[in-house]
């Protein structure tokens, strides 16, 4: 009996150490998949991170564009705004001219209406020569001339 217990347990030896050896060989196709598995995954991960990579790149290159032409855009409205205000001085400056000649005329037409002795004429008077006094202001060259002013002379 000795024999066949000896057989028997050699037996459950040979069963034991075919099953560690089923065992080993299931570790190392469990640790196969996850190895091939974690490939996969960094691959994607690498994919993933290319593409939002790539996705930077284009949307700084949209920015950049973008703001060349907002930049284009305010140059030109700071040109135009520049245009506007040397013209508006020039403006100005022709307001103050001709209020001025407003201002020179109406002392003028005040002098003459009231004709109570700085011309020691009367309304009639003024009448008479046909209004001698407004045709030769009206033949006045300098009164007829555009006023011209630069914006460079101007100082605002």
């Amino acid at each position: 009996m000795a024999s066949s217990s000896g057989t028997s347990s050699g037996s459950s030896l040979l069963q034991n150490s075919g099953s560690e050896e089923d065992l080993q060989a299931l570790m190392d196709q469990r640790k196969r998949k996850r190895m091939i598995s974690n490939r996969e995954s960094a691959r994607r991960s690498r994919m993933r991170k290319q593409k939002h990579l790539d996705d930077l790149v284009s949307q700084v290159s949209k920015l950049r564009k973008e703001n060349q032409e907002i930049l284009t855009s305010v140059n030109i409205t700071t040109q135009k705004y520049l245009s506007v205000e040397a013209e508006n001085s020039v403006l100005r400056a022709q307001m103050g001219e001709l209020s001025n000649r407003l201002e020179s005329l109406n002392e003028i037409v005040g002098a003459l209406n009231s004709s109570n002795g700085v011309f020691g004429a009367s309304n009639a008077f003024v009448e008479q020569n046909n209004g001698f006094f407004f045709n030769s202001l009206n033949n006045m060259s300098y009164m007829n001339q555009p006023i011209m002013v630069s914006a460079d002379i101007l100082q605002y």
